[in-house]
């Protein structure tokens, strides 16, 4: 940003006298990260007054490159990819056009049980979906037991691993609902068909990822977050205005 801010065109259409300082871009970013969250909160409003929800919401992590000069950044593994990158995380909820309603920025791409919870009660709370989406590290129980009393299905890949003793189960709400509830029965085709469409948080995550979420370059904890928040803003500006003008909001350019 100082870079570019340098060029006499850039900060001249600006309506700057002259090229900031480094701390002067530093002080934006830090004031810019309330103000962003709060852009992100109306922006998810005003999709979703559009119609643009759907009743699936689908939950996951991704990976977000710095630049080796943020000292906040770390090392981390994606078992993705099957690689080590430098930088942080982002958890995710998605639903509908590759809309994003509700996130989390992390230290690293795996987020832990608190942050999962938290991201999930924040879409919960734009609107309750019949479906929610997970792999199989969202095989944890409060995180589905919170669901279902909210009327929620949730939806992740029994993991094995998490016990010495496995259950003969594909998804953990299985064994939930078999032990909370008498008059429930889900169908295995069933949670198989709605899972298949867990698909769209990773598209939503690389349609983020055009708008500038892959790779960030300020520096510092805070200026990454207020980075990341921006292309989020941004991925629903798209969608909601190709909405405005008639074309498809899950297009990825205006």
């Amino acid at each position: 940003m100082i870079r570019e801010l340098r060029h006499s065109l850039v900060w001249y259409y600006c309506g700057l006298g002259k090229p900031p300082s480094r701390d002067t871009v530093d002080r934006f970013l830090t004031d810019l990260e309330p103000v962003v969250d709060d852009v992100f909160e109306r922006l998810i409003e005003q999709a979703a007054a559009r119609g643009l929800l759907d009743s699936t919401y689908s939950i996951d992590s991704t990976h977000i490159e710095a630049i080796q000069h943020n000292d906040a950044a770390s090392w981390n593994y994606d078992p993705t990819t099957e690689e080590y990158y430098y930088g942080f995380g982002c958890t995710l909820v998605s639903t509908g056009p590759k809309i994003p309603i509700a996130a989390e920025f992390t230290q690293a791409k795996q987020a832990d049980q608190e942050t999962a919870m938290r991201v999930m009660r924040d879409a919960l709370a734009v609107e309750t979906p019949i479906w929610m989406l997970g792999d199989s590290a969202y095989d944890i129980l409060d995180w589905h037991d919170h669901l279902l009393a909210a009327g929620v299905v949730p939806i992740a890949p029994y993991n094995p691993r998490n016990t010495d003793d496995p259950l003969d189960i594909e998804y953990r709400v299985e064994d939930r609902i078999e032990e909370h509830s008498e008059d429930v029965q889900l169908k295995q085709s069933i949670l198989e068909e709605t899972y298949n469409h867990r698909t769209g948080v990773e598209r939503t995550n690389d349609a983020v990822k055009d708008c500038g979420l892959g790779h960030v370059r300020a520096r510092g904890r805070v200026h990454a977050r207020t980075e990341v928040f921006v292309a989020l803003c941004l991925r629903l500006v798209v969608a909601i205005t190709n909405y405005e003008r008639g074309n498809d909001p899950g297009c990825e350019k205006l």
